[in-house]
């Protein structure tokens, strides 16, 4: 296979380019790595690509705590990766060992006057913050990209303001107007919109009373202020399809009052109209399999059909109040348009924020009666608006999944034209279809309708050791953490605050002009890598050629 190669576009000898496409040819990895019980491999990635560990589960906190768990006990929280009940690989017969925190998306940031636990130290000024989506009690981190191992992470809050602990987390992302994190997590019993100041201790606050509780990852924020919200809540199966799953998520958009408040405005639901009768595309509660196999759902995924969307108002915190309600219930009495499992989404950089790519993951089974032509490997969707905070637009489908590309999950744009989806396909399709997960590039120009033209796998995820002892370990009496290696917290970012930072405002550059890019190896030994350039040289300005294409 011939490697893919893709430059810039110079509109002037003086540098300045209209849009940067790959500063490099990347060759596609050939195969995903196989499920082979008892063995381990490494991540496989394009060799114009090296990766580089910036922080593993076993890194200490450099102020580790211990938090007191609904229900009473407690737990520690020594590690980034572990929580302090166990050993982090089970003596030989064992399967007890320490429960394992999973470090979910990651937020890129460059900031000044950081502090952390040591108040003589200098954490210098490149971070990276995240979620952790499981273990014993939720907690938000920061990797301190510029410290010594001993000042490497940083334990930033384990609670809200108000002393309760917080929940697991999933979605992560910057909003530059409110200044503020904003933490999401799609657990249903603790569903919980946070809000978190970047200082050291940070402060966070639920704001489910403006935002709803619901099965939230994915969140963004556009130039308007709205926030953008994809929701991951996997559906009942169906009688006559037992391994397909009722279409039962949601996406939604936060527009705040005041774009620098987070706690005041109108939540949304995004719906889609029919082709077929004209009306809106809605959940069914008494018609699981109709739902799964709808004629409808076929045409949301079939490619070249264009839908008209509509943004309808579910909760307005200054009519309705302040209180925590059920998003996904509100979405589905309002007639929102459900999808299959979706997970993350983000803005087409150089569009003004008019096109928004969101993942569909579907049934992550190979066994599912919906097969590919009824969403059951899920998608790529674009939803397109002459403007981010317009009511209406138009829906279509970008990419439809198949079971060698499928669990489609995080997404980082890699310029103007190309974006990354990363797997997340689970240990059971994995098993069934030998093969563990992978990252491809897609190019956003091209039309994946013809099946000859698939997108390029960079990224051939390996499973670690202990990744893989888990994966033997599952489902014995007591085992509680999660098997094969999952990728993560796929993230492109120059780290800037500003409004100029939002991702989808500047068109990236990786490994150029301060751009860089994390991914999370999640699960087993929970590493967080740094993409680098396997030959630098390649990916910079001083071999370029004025007005080559």
């Amino acid at each position: 296979m011939h490697p893919i190669t893709v430059r810039r576009l110079v509109v002037s000898c003086a540098g300045l380019f209209a849009t940067l496409a790959l500063a490099a040819p990347l060759t596609p990895v050939p195969n995903a790595n196989n499920k082979i019980v008892g063995q381990s491999a490494p991540n496989g990635l394009s060799p114009e690509l090296t990766e580089a560990v910036v922080a593993e589960g076993s890194n200490r906190l450099e102020n580790p705590a211990v938090v007191t768990v609904p229900g009473g006990g407690t737990v520690s929280l020594p590690y980034y990766g572990y929580n302090g009940d166990g050993p982090f690989v089970p003596a030989l017969g064992s399967n007890v060992e320490a429960t394992k925190t999973e470090p979910d998306k990651n937020t890129y940031l460059v900031l000044h006057g950081q502090k952390g636990a040591d108040p003589s130290y200098d954490y210098g000024h490149h971070f990276l913050f995240q979620g952790h989506e499981l273990g014993k009690a939720g907690m938000i981190t920061r990797i301190n990209l510029d410290a010594d191992e001993d000042h490497r992470v940083t334990l930033m809050a384990s609670t809200l303001v108000d002393g309760t602990p917080l929940p697991t987390i999933d979605g992560s992302t910057w909003n530059p107007f409110a200044r503020r994190l904003i933490f999401t997590t799609e657990s249903g019993s603790n569903a919980t919109v946070m809000q978190a100041t970047v200082d050291f201790p940070s402060t966070v606050e639920d704001i489910s009373g403006a935002f709803g509780r619901g099965g939230y990852e994915g969140i963004q924020t556009d130039p308007e202020g709205n926030v953008w919200i994809v929701e991951d809540i996997g559906g009942k199966t169906g009688t006559a399809n037992p391994h397909a799953k009722q279409p039962n998520s949601f996406l939604y958009r936060f527009v705040p009052k005041h774009r620098n408040d987070l706690t005041r405005g109108k939540l949304q639901v995004l719906q889609v109209i029919s082709l077929r009768t004209g009306t809106p595309i809605v959940f069914h509660a008494s018609d699981i399999d109709g739902d799964i196999k709808s004629n409808d759902v076929l045409d949301l995924h079939t490619y070249g059909k264009v839908f008209k969307t509509r943004w309808i108002t579910i909760h307005d915190t200054q009519k309705d109040g302040s209180t925590p309600f059920d998003a996904n219930g509100a979405a589905k009495a309002a007639g929102g348009t459900p999808f299959k499992r979706p997970e993350n989404g983000q803005f087409r950089p150089g569009t003004g924020f008019r096109e928004f790519f969101f993942s569909e993951t579907g049934d992550t089974s190979a066994l599912t009666e919906a097969g590919s032509a009824f969403g059951g490997f899920g998608g790529i969707f674009k939803i397109s608006q002459d403007f981010p905070g317009d009511d209406e637009g138009h829906l279509r489908l970008f990419y439809l999944s198949d079971v060698v590309h499928t669990g489609f999950d995080n997404v980082a744009f890699w310029d103007a034209n190309h974006v990354v989806f990363v797997e997340d396909a689970g240990d059971g399709l994995h098993t069934q279809r030998n093969a563990l997960d992978s990252a491809y590039l897609f190019d956003v120009r091209k039309s994946y309708a013809d099946p000859k033209r698939q997108p390029i796998r960079i990224l051939a995820e390996g499973r670690d050791a202990s990744a893989t002892i888990d994966s033997g370990l599952a489902g014995t009496p007591g085992f509680q953490n999660e098997g094969d290696n999952e990728i993560t917290g796929i993230h492109i970012s120059n780290g800037d605050p500003g409004a100029t930072g939002l991702l989808g405002a500047d068109i990236p550059r990786p490994f150029q002009d301060g751009w860089r890019v994390f991914f999370t190896q999640q699960h087993g030994d929970n590493r967080t890598w740094e993409i680098l350039p396997a030959h630098p040289r390649h990916w910079g300005d001083d071999d370029r050629v004025c007005g080559e294409d």
